[in-house]
C-alpha cells in the first residue's frame, strides 16, 4: 500500500469511526452539501488555476482532494509534496505554474458513510512546439531524386502544420499546404529554395521553422536565340544562359576549335549570362558556335548559329481586303543584307476552315507542300511573275518578286504586292520567303486574309502601273507600310526617309 493510499485509508477510517460512535443514525438534513458543481477548466501552461470546493454544513466531516489514487489533501492538511499545490480560502485547491502533466480529473470528496464528491477536469493548453524537421533544416539532393520534407509538432490542442515557400509558390503551384510533410519528386533547380513549416494551435504565437533545399545538378544551358541574324560589318552577340552548381566554367567553340578573346571576339560573363561578341562580322564568321559548361556533376553544350540569311517575314496588312478580286498584302523582313527577291505563296482555303463570323484564322496544321504545276500562265505583275496552278482548293500559287530598290536599307525591309484574280468573300492563306546574298530565309508563319463580298466605294482602279490607290489599293511597283493597322503611307520621292523610320518603329514594336 502506497503512502497516499495509506493516508487516505486513515482519514476515511477515522471519519467512519467518529460517525458511527454514538449516533449511528444521521439526519440527512444535517449532512454537508456541495455548493460547487463539477466544471471543466482550460488553462494555458505556466498559468495558475484554483479548483473550487465550497461546502455547506461541513460539520466535523473531513474533505479531501485526490487525483486518481493520489491524495492531495485531507481536511486542512496538505498531503501532496508538490510545492505548487496548496489549499486556499477553505478547501479550494490552488495549482501554480500549471504543467502539461497536471491535466486530468481532480475529485473533492466528503467522507460521509456514502462519500459525496464533485469532479473538476483540468485541461492544460500547451502552445505549439516543432519537435522534428528533416535533416535539421538543410537538405541536399541530386537532380532527379525524390525529397520528403517533414515537420512534426506537438501541443494541446494538436497543432496544424502549414507549408509555404519563401518568396515563391510551392512546386505544386499552391501558396500553402496543410500537411505534416510534402513530397517533391524528380527535383530540379526550380524546386530549390527555402521551405517554411508553421505550427499553430491558437495558443500563443505560431512557431516557424525553415528547411533549405539545395539541389545539385549538372550545367543547364538555354540559348537566347538559337539563330542569330547579322551582316558583314555589323556586330553580333551570341548569348547562352548557364545555370549550374558553383557557377560552371563556360567556354566558347567555333566548330571544334576553342575560341580566345581577341580584338575581333570578346567573351563576356555577367551572372548566368554568357555572351560572345563578334564586333565586325566577316563572311567567314558565319557558322555554328558552341557554348560548353561543365562542373563536377556533368557537362552540357548548346549550339548557336550565326547567319547572314534574312529572318522570317512578318505580315502587317489588314486581315480583310477592300476588293472582291484582289488584295494588297504587305510584309517586312529583318535582314542586314539587301533582299534580292521574295517568294510569295498563297492559296484559297476550304469554306469550312474559315471562322464562323467570316474572319479567317491561321491554319498552322495545313500542309506546306507545293503542288505540281498543271497549267502555267505567266503575267507581268509588278516586279514578279505569278504562276497560276489548277484551281483545286488546296493548291498553292507561287509568285516570285524582285525586291524593291526603295527599301534596300540594312535592318527591316518591307514589301507590298497586289494579288489579283481572287474570288469574292473567300478566305486565303499566304506565306513568304525572302532571299539575300546569303540564301533564303525560313518560311514565314501562315497569314490569312479575306476578300470583300463587294468592292468598296473608291475610284475605279487603273489597269496600268503607276497609280497610287486609296486605302487598300497600292501601286504595283511601290511598297506599302502599315503601322499597327493604320492607313498606309503613300510612297513619295522621299521614301528614302520613310523606310528608315519604319525600320526603327518595327524594331521598337517587337
Amino acid at each position: 500500500m502506497t503512502f497516499d493510499i495509506f493516508i487516505w485509508y486513515l482519514v476515511v477510517t477515522s471519519f467512519i469511526q467518529d460517525s458511527l460512535g454514538d449516533n449511528p443514525k444521521v439526519d440527512p438534513a444535517s449532512l454537508p452539501m456541495f455548493l460547487t458543481s463539477s466544471q471543466l477548466f482550460k488553462v494555458t501552461e505556466k498559468e495558475t488555476v484554483v479548483l473550487p470546493c465550497e461546502v455547506a454544513n461541513p460539520g466535523h466531516y473531513i474533505l479531501a482532494w485526490k487525483k486518481g489514487i493520489a491524495v492531495l489533501s485531507a481536511g486542512s492538511v496538505k498531503v501532496s509534496p508538490d510545492s505548487r499545490i496548496n489549499l486556499m480560502n477553505g478547501y479550494n485547491l490552488e495549482i501554480k505554474s500549471v504543467e502539461a502533466q497536471d491535466a486530468g480529473d481532480y475529485v473533492c470528496q466528503i467522507g460521509t458513510l456514502e462519500p459525496r464528491e464533485i469532479t473538476h477536469t483540468l485541461e492544460v493548453l500547451v502552445p505549439p512546439k516543432i519537435q522534428y524537421i528533416t535533416a535539421n533544416g538543410r537538405v541536399e539532393a541530386k537532380k532527379g531524386t525524390t525529397v520528403i520534407l517533414e515537420c512534426r509538432a506537438i501541443g494541446n490542442p494538436n497543432p496544424k502544420v502549414t507549408w509555404t515557400r519563401k518568396n515563391n509558390l510551392l512546386p505544386s503551384g499552391d501558396q500553402m499546404l496543410v500537411t505534416p510533410s510534402i513530397t517533391l519528386q524528380n527535383v530540379d533547380r526550380h524546386q530549390a529554395g527555402t521551405y517554411q513549416c508553421s505550427a499553430n494551435n491558437g495558443i500563443g504565437e505560431p512557431i516557424i521553422e525553415q528547411i533549405l533545399l539545395h539541389v545539385m545538378y549538372p550545367p543547364e544551358i538555354t540559348v537566347e536565340r538559337p539563330i542569330v541574324h547579322s551582316g558583314e560589318g555589323f556586330e553580333a552577340q551570341l548569348v547562352c544562359i548557364v545555370h549550374g552548381e558553383s557557377q560552371p566554367e563556360v567556354l566558347w567553340y567555333r566548330d571544334t576549335m576553342q575560341l580566345d578573346t581577341t580584338e575581333q571576339r570578346i567573351m563576356q560573363s555577367r551572372g548566368s549570362r554568357h555572351t560572345l561578341v563578334i564586333r565586325k562580322v566577316h563572311r567567314s564568321d558565319f557558322g555554328n558556335y558552341t557554348c560548353a559548361a561543365d562542373n563536377p556533376l556533368g557537362k552540357t553544350r548548346k549550339t548557336v548559329q550565326l547567319t547572314g540569311i534574312p529572318n522570317s517575314a512578318k505580315f502587317s496588312s489588314a486581315s480583310r481586303g477592300l476588293y472582291r478580286d484582289s488584295y494588297n498584302i504587305t510584309w517586312a523582313v529583318e535582314s542586314f543584307s539587301p533582299i534580292q527577291e521574295y517568294k510569295l505563296l498563297f492559296r484559297r482555303l476550304p469554306d469550312n476552315l474559315g471562322h464562323a463570323d467570316g474572319y479567317p484564322q491561321p491554319l498552322h496544321h495545313q500542309s506546306q507542300r507545293r503542288t505540281t504545276v498543271v497549267k502555267e500562265s505567266t503575267m507581268n505583275v509588278g516586279y514578279g511573275y505569278q504562276h497560276q496552278f489548277n484551281d483545286r482548293r488546296t493548291d498553292w500559287r507561287d509568285v516570285i518578286l524582285q525586291a524593291n530598290p526603295v527599301s534596300q536599307f540594312p535592318g527591316v525591309q518591307s514589301m507590298s504586292y497586289v494579288i489579283k484574280g481572287l474570288k469574292p468573300g473567300q478566305n486565303y492563306e499566304a506565306k513568304v520567303e525572302a532571299r539575300n546574298r546569303y540564301g533564303w530565309s525560313p518560311i514565314s508563319e501562315p497569314f490569312t486574309f479575306q476578300t470583300a463580298d463587294t468592292d468598296m466605294n473608291y475610284p475605279e482602279r487603273p489597269q496600268t502601273p503607276g497609280h497610287i490607290y486609296n486605302e487598300n489599293e497600292i501601286h504595283d511597283f511601290e511598297p506599302r507600310i502599315y503601322f499597327n493597322n493604320a492607313k498606309p503611307l503613300k510612297p513619295q520621292l522621299n521614301s528614302i526617309l520613310i523606310i528608315p523610320l519604319f525600320n526603327v518603329l518595327f524594331f521598337l514594336s517587337r
